[in-house]
């Protein structure tokens, strides 16, 4: 979305953004991104409780399996 409005107002300035430039803003925020999502994964386990852990796991379970599992 960032670099489509960008474009846009470049686009309308006369000025565009090379492929180069393109590249290295789209590495920059896959890897922010990146960080986000490794930081993310673990303080949200660590807030939840073990049966509520339990309870997100089956549900999955059950989304991908398609079997009733013990409770």
């Amino acid at each position: 979305m960032v670099l489509i409005g960008r474009e846009v107002v470049e686009a309308a300035n006369g000025e565009l953004l090379t492929k180069q430039e393109k590249s290295a803003i789209s590495d920059y925020l896959a890897e922010i991104g990146r960080k986000g999502g490794l930081r993310g994964g673990k303080a949200r386990a660590m807030k939840l409780s073990p049966s509520k852990r339990k309870e997100i796991a089956q549900k999955g379970a059950r989304k991908r399996w398609g079997k009733d599992l013990p409770s």
